[in-house]
C-alpha cells in the first residue's frame, strides 16, 4: 500500500433512488497532511459525498475503500473515531451547551479535553460557550462545530460550505486555521467560493455529474490556472 495516501476510494457510486444515482463512478485520493477543495454546482454531489463518508446514506457501492493502508468501511468505529465532519447545515446536539458539547466530543474521540480559548477568541465566540446550542444563530452554531473540529484534530477533517454563515472577520481566520490543517493531518472541504479554494488549498477537484471532471494541482492554483473555471462555476 501506498503509506502517503490517507484514504482512497474507487469507483463510488450513491443513490437517493436506485434508478438515479447522484455519485457515479467517483474515485478519490487523499494523501496524508494536505488541503484539498471539492467544487461543484449546487446538486453536483458535494453534499451526497460527505454524508456517505458519514455514514449516513446506505444507498452506495464501491470497488474499494482504502484508511491508512487498509480497507475499511465508512462506519468502522476505528475511522470515525479519526474523522471529523462539519456539515453545511447541522442541528444535532441542541440541548448541549458548546462547552457540553465539546466534552461529549472529546470523550467521543478518545482525547483530552481541548484547550479552546484561542479558538473561542479567534471566531469570537466568547459570549456563547455556555448558551445552548439550539438557542445559537446559524453563524454562531457553525463556529461551535467549526472549534470543536480544529480542537479535536483529526487525521481526516471534512468540512460542507464552511465558510457559509460566517461573518468577515471569522471567515479570515477559518482560512489560517484551513491553511495550515496540514500540520495535523488532512483536510477536504467543498466550497463555490472562489476565495477559499484558492487561499486554502493545495489541491482542488471539479465534481461535475457524479464524478471528478478536472484536479488542480498546487502549481496550477498559485499560477492563476484555475481561477477561470472557479470563476464560471461562482457565476453559475
Amino acid at each position: 500500500m501506498d503509506s502517503s495516501k490517507l484514504l482512497s476510494l474507487k469507483n463510488l457510486s450513491v443513490w437517493y433512488a436506485a434508478d438515479h444515482p447522484v455519485l457515479s463512478d467517483f474515485s478519490l485520493d487523499l494523501g496524508t497532511n494536505e488541503v484539498v477543495g471539492l467544487i461543484g454546482l449546487n446538486g453536483a454531489g458535494k453534499t451526497t459525498f460527505i454524508k456517505t463518508v458519514a455514514g449516513l446514506l446506505p444507498g452506495y457501492r464501491l470497488d474499494s475503500a482504502i484508511w491508512a493502508g487498509h480497507a475499511f468501511s465508512f462506519r468502522d468505529k476505528d475511522f470515525k473515531k479519526n474523522r471529523y465532519i462539519v456539515f453545511a447545515e447541522n442541528r444535532s446536539f441542541q440541548y448541549f451547551t458548546f462547552r457540553e458539547y465539546l466534552a461529549y466530543a472529546a470523550t467521543s474521540y478518545g482525547v483530552p479535553l481541548p484547550d479552546v480559548s484561542e479558538l473561542v477568541k479567534g471566531f469570537h465566540f466568547e459570549d456563547y460557550t455556555n448558551v445552548l446550542l439550539k438557542e445559537l444563530s446559524t453563524g454562531n452554531l457553525k463556529k461551535a462545530y467549526l472549534i470543536t473540529a480544529f480542537a479535536l484534530r483529526p487525521k481526516l477533517l471534512l468540512l460542507d460550505e464552511p465558510v457559509n454563515g460566517l461573518d468577515f472577520q471569522s471567515t479570515e481566520f477559518l482560512y489560517q486555521l484551513m491553511g495550515g490543517y496540514k500540520e495535523h493531518g488532512t483536510l477536504l472541504f467543498s466550497s463555490h467560493i472562489l476565495e477559499s479554494i484558492c487561499l486554502t488549498s493545495d489541491r482542488v477537484l471539479v465534481l461535475e455529474h457524479g464524478s471528478i471532471s478536472q484536479i488542480f494541482t498546487g502549481k496550477e492554483i498559485a499560477a492563476g490556472n484555475i481561477r477561470e473555471v472557479l470563476a464560471e462555476y461562482e457565476n453559475r
